[in-house]
């Protein structure tokens, strides 16, 4: 198991009247290669859980493993399980400071202390991973499009070479085209490089489009941690905390209520195509005159 999550807490302004429990008794793994979607209203817990992932904040109790290792072991390198678990923020375009792409996407392997050669040829290769045509490596990160300097930002934590890329709503802000442009992308190096995803996001069509396995957090609370059909299975309950299941999902419900045998299960548009058109087919095989 990549990551291991073991009875964890978190808990906000600890003896004080401020005092909040933003995570309570967190069990998880996640094993390598997953594309995992986490979604939660605000204030879930899901934000404090990712940071919990690569060290950025440490649990008030409870254990958290990478690669079989305890991350709060004395001595554990913090340094080395942030180069392995890279986390892109929201607006990460915000952190973008220096003068060229190059050089911001240069940033995080040089202070790995790798040879120049190294440096160099990991930010290129991250550049074009994204699709970063090679004659803006020397513009400036401030003349781009939103979505190209999203781009840019998850570039700078590719080129880690992170075996966990975690993404805090990489499309937020961004318009439709930007927006598909940065998931396929993302899904993409998940094919490609096997890296393990890790998104976080507020649309119930992209994670029900993209992962493998969805985590519901739920006032700090993990409420469920399953595929996507089972997870929207219990829409109702979602609508309950707040959340939705994709629209695709009350379609479907709708349809078996008005006698289409339909399979309530389908999450995406192609997968309602499929079973709309094979329940269609089923009923005029049954109408009379048609025997």
């Amino acid at each position: 198991m990549l990551i291991s999550v073991k009875n964890v807490n978190y808990v906000y302004g600890s003896g004080t009247a401020y005092e909040t429990q933003a995570l309570k008794d967190i069990n998880l793994e996640i094993d390598q290669g997953e594309f995992i979607g986490i979604i939660g209203h605000t204030g879930s817990g899901k934000s404090t859980l990712i940071q919990h992932l690569n060290g950025l904040m440490k649990a008030t109790s409870g254990t958290i493993f990478f690669d079989g290792k305890d991350i709060y072991e004395k001595g554990y390198s913090m340094k080395q399980l942030r180069s392995k678990v890279g986390l892109v923020f929201q607006y990460p375009e915000h952190q973008l400071f220096e003068t060229d792409i190059f050089r911001d996407v240069c940033f995080g392997p040089k202070n790995l202390g790798l040879p120049k050669e190294e440096v160099e040829r990991r930010a290129k290769d991250a550049l074009r991973e994204v699709g970063i045509d090679e004659k803006l490596f020397d513009q400036s990160p401030f003349d781009l499009s939103g979505g190209q300097k999203r781009r840019v930002a998850i570039a700078g934590v590719l080129a880690m070479e992170p075996q966990v890329l975690i993404l805090d709503e990489p499309t937020a802000g961004l318009d439709p085209k930007g927006r598909n442009e940065i998931l396929e992308q993302i899904s993409m190096l998940h094919r490609e490089k096997k890296i393990t995803v890790i998104l976080v996001s507020h649309s119930m069509e992209d994670v029900a489009k993209y992962v493998d396995r969805i985590i519901v957090m739920n006032q700090g609370e993990l409420m469920y941690n399953d595929a996507p059909r089972e997870v929207f299975r219990h829409y109702k309950e979602l609508e309950k905390v707040g959340l939705a299941a994709p629209q695709v999902t009350y379609i479907m419900n709708r349809l078996k209520e008005k006698c289409l045998a339909v399979n309530t299960d389908a999450t995406t548009i192609e997968e309602a195509k499929e079973e709309i058109l094979k329940a269609l087919k089923q009923r005029s095989i049954h109408l009379p005159g048609n025997r």
